[in-house]
């Protein structure tokens, strides 16, 4: 009688699981969710932009063979301007372009006396040609530059020395690099780097007094922003 009753409930609990498997939904089959590549910036385009930042002259020296003769470098200055420039985008990450930039400068002097008279070399802006290249993921950019520079004319001022004659450079080539983000639609800012070189200032005294040189350079740092002609905006890319 044990066995018969303990049969009985195995094939009563099989036949209720059957009756519920049977009112079950059929599975349904859930595709995986398609793969959504990245969208790529398109830095591609003309831009248009300000900066503004600082600039500090170069700890080089003097050398000079006129007595009690003593020198500074050149001030700490604001600086502010603007740039123009083109990029174009390939092989999808790599940004190339050119740029045109120029700064005015305030205070940037750098002064020599010996107690009686007083040089004072002083240039009121800058101005750079530059091939840049760079590369972008998503809004962002980081990017090298390099290229020619350029600076005003003026020749150096000169109290209680008479008549001096100058070699000044007003040509010279610029590196420098930075990072460049794309904040809003057609709107990026930057923070970059530039380095100056105008090779080497010379200046003769008149009376037999003798000279001064020194190396011409200067360091920079701006903060910018730019604006995008022609933005398409992000891109999706393809595979």
């Amino acid at each position: 009688m044990k066995k018969f009753l303990l049969g009985t409930v195995a094939i009563f609990a099989l036949g209720t699981a059957s009756a519920v498997a049977a009112d079950l939904p059929a599975r349904t089959y859930t595709k995986a969710p398609a793969y959504a590549p990245a969208p790529v910036f398109n830095w591609s385009g003309i831009y248009v932009g300000g900066h503004i930042g600082a600039a500090f002259g170069g700890d080089d020296g003097f050398a000079s063979n006129i007595v009690g003769l003593s020198g500074s470098n050149r001030d700490a200055a604001f600086l502010g301007g603007g740039q123009l420039g083109a990029d174009y985008q390939f092989a999808p990450n790599w940004v190339v372009g050119i740029e045109g930039q120029i700064s005015g400068i305030s205070n940037n002097d750098r002064t020599f006396s010996d107690g009686i008279g007083t040089l004072r070399d002083r240039s009121d802006w800058l101005a750079s040609v530059t091939g840049r290249l760079g590369y972008t993921w998503g809004p962002g950019m980081i990017y090298a530059k390099g290229g020619v520079a350029f600076r005003d004319n003026k020749d150096i001022d000169a109290v209680n020395f008479g008549l001096v004659t100058t070699d000044r450079q007003d040509t010279g080539y610029t590196v420098g690099g930075g990072f460049e983000y794309m904040f809003a639609p057609a709107w990026s800012a930057k923070v970059e780097y530039q380095y100056y070189n105008f090779d080497t200032t010379n200046v003769t005294v008149g009376g037999g007094l003798g000279a001064v040189s020194y190396k011409d350079d200067l360091h920079t740092v701006k903060v910018g922003v730019n604006y995008h002609f022609n933005w398409a905006g992000p891109v999706v890319a393809k595979y």
